[in-house]
């Protein structure tokens, strides 16, 4: 774990799965938000295994040491690419943003506001009312993902309203100790991290955000969510059997 005396400011994760198309453009929208801030930053691209040009398409756009590539050697999901981007971080606020960037950067402004603030943990929400969606998944898209969160909200995580966006702010002193006892590799690994920082009393705001979906998901339609609900009943299974001990 890093000394949070360290001179980055900020740390984005970027989990990437054969996004040789899209990273490009994401790392361009990050860059020319980040050369008007202040601060110090660093890019951690976790490649997941992709069988194209991702790596050198991000290397083409960022050439210095502030971004850093790691690679997993096969696929192994995205909460994993997460996770090992998180703990190779040195920044005192880390985000993670999906590589399609259908949050946009912008949005971390106030994610940031709230951080400084005192919360622990901000994450966007696609739920709220002041949630400005610009544009919607198809409709089949759309009744998975609410179904998927009404069953988070009466089983694991009912104060919630959005587990699933994939946009989320931690500060760093906090967040290794969250991460470090995540166990889910897979898309439902959100919700593990957003449980076992509401067992340890965290405080997490959900923020309002602007969404554009992007045609290009990498969920299974038909295999996702039945691992999304095998992966909620691992998480309550965990928690019986004590995986999720720490002392914050």
């Amino acid at each position: 774990m890093p000394s949070f005396k360290q001179m980055i400011y900020l740390s984005i994760i970027i989990p990437a799965y054969n996004e040789e198309k899209r990273i490009g453009g994401t790392l361009i929208k990050m860059l020319n938000y980040l050369s008007a801030k202040n601060y110090s930053w660093e890019i951690i691209l976790v490649d997941d295994g992709s069988a194209d040009r991702t790596i050198e398409k991000a290397k083409e756009i960022i050439k210095d040491e502030r971004l850093k590539v790691l690679k997993n050697p096969i696929n192994h999901g995205k909460g994993y690419s997460v996770k090992k981007g998180i703990l190779a971080s040195k920044g005192q606020i880390i985000l993670f943003s999906d590589a399609d960037l259908s949050t946009p950067i912008e949005e971390l402004d106030n994610m940031l506001s709230w951080i400084e603030r005192g919360c622990d943990i901000v994450i966007g929400s696609r739920a709220l009312p002041e949630s400005v969606i610009k544009l919607s998944q198809p409709w089949h898209r759309q009744t998975m993902g609410k179904i998927f969160n009404l069953i988070v909200r009466m089983f694991v995580l009912s104060e919630i309203k959005d587990t699933q966006c994939g946009f989320k702010c931690f500060k760093s002193e906090t967040t290794f100790k969250i991460f470090n006892l995540q166990r889910l590799n897979g898309f439902a690994f959100d919700v593990e991290i957003l449980y076992i920082a509401k067992k340890f009393g965290l405080t997490i705001k959900e923020q309002p955000v602007k969404w554009i979906n992007s045609p290009d998901s990498k969920v299974n339609l038909f295999k996702g969510p039945l691992s999304m609900l095998r992966e909620l009943l691992t998480i309550k299974l965990y928690d019986i059997k004590g995986y999720y001990k720490i002392t914050i």
